[in-house]
């Protein structure tokens, strides 16, 4: 049984740009005295911190996450939920692992000592284990992740995110040309094929690396929430579902939140709405896997910049207009 989880704060994290940031992770306790670390990439290499003008998913690195990693093993635990998502990164999980004392060695040799990004993976020619953080032998990780991509090719980490990421096409060429180099060489040094793994291609392959060096086991982050909260059990007797994402659109079928929630309710028969920020292509797909109907909350054309700072006005008066579609008007 868990208790009140907790938060630990960490004010000098690297971000994803390389300048310091403040991140977090969460503790939860278990009566038998043990804990688990709840680590979001997101908090320490998000999209959200990088401005919009400055988004480049090969300039960024998951060093931070790392980072985070280490300091809650240094606090003595050994159990890690990594929630993989969000992230404004396609370094295939290198700078994580840089921060866990696994080395990148250049083609002479020379150990590639600055965060990796997904633009230097190219710069990779071999991979030393040999001083990888000594704790982590002792540690067990699982990847709450929402979505089922493998690493590479049309469906990977590359041609499907790093365009929300700030990739153009030509810089998606580089990316998905180093990720197939740097997949070669951490296969070879951890012994495990992962690329084609349900979820290796998440948050630009951080899932990979995950899986590779730390042996981690990927369970969807929608089927641990719901196991935490008591969704099944609350969804029970609804009348409708309503959720929401960001970008709702074709990638929301591969094991997002909106799935898994769409999923349940619709073995039960309940109608389920979406709210999103966006509708993209591909989303009518969903319409055949539990979801009713869905919505933008944009109601003029409108930047992402002006969406995001009117979100909760925008998101309440989407929820009022369906409401009102749904019970009787009464003055």
């Amino acid at each position: 049984m868990l208790r009140v989880p907790m938060i630990t704060t960490l004010p000098r994290i690297t971000g994803p740009m390389g300048s310091i940031v403040e991140a977090f992770y969460g503790v939860l306790p278990h009566d038998s005295g043990t804990r688990t670390a709840v680590i979001e990439i997101a908090a320490a290499a998000g999209l959200s911190l990088v401005p919009i003008e400055k988004r480049d998913p090969a300039a960024t690195t998951t060093y931070g996450v790392g980072e985070l990693i280490k300091a809650a093993i240094v606090e003595g635990i050994r159990d890690f939920i990594v929630g993989i998502g969000g992230s404004a990164t396609n370094d295939c999980g290198c700078g994580m692992m840089q921060a866990l004392g696994v080395r990148f060695l250049d083609f002479n040799a020379c150990e590639l000592k600055s965060p990796l990004t997904g633009g230097m993976l190219g710069q990779v020619g071999s991979i030393d284990l040999s001083d990888i953080y000594p704790a982590l032998r002792d540690s067990t990780f699982v990847i709450a992740c929402d979505v089922e991509n493998p690493l590479l090719g049309p469906r990977g980490a590359t041609y499907m995110y790093a365009g929300q990421k700030g990739a153009d096409d030509a810089a998606k060429v580089l990316l998905e040309a180093n990720m197939c180099h740097i997949i070669e060489l951490i296969e070879q040094a951890a012994g495990r094929t992962v690329r084609n793994n349900s979820g290796a291609g998440a948050a630009g392959g951080i899932g990979a690396a995950l899986m590779a060096f730390l042996n981690a086991a990927k369970r969807p982050g929608i089927d641990l929430v719901m196991s935490y909260t008591g969704f099944r059990k609350h969804l029970s007797g609804a009348d409708l579902v309503i959720t929401g994402e960001g970008c709702f659109d074709r990638t929301s079928s591969y094991g997002k939140v909106v799935a898994g929630v769409a999923q349940e309710a619709m073995k039960l028969s309940i109608p389920v709405v979406v709210i999103a920020g966006g509708i993209g292509e591909g989303a009518d797909i969903m319409n055949n896997r539990g979801v009713t109907a869905y919505f933008s909350i944009c109601s003029h054309p409108m930047s992402l910049e002006q969406a995001q700072k009117n979100a909760v006005h925008l998101i309440s008066t989407t929820a009022e207009q369906i409401a009102r579609l749904l019970l009787p008007f009464k003055k």
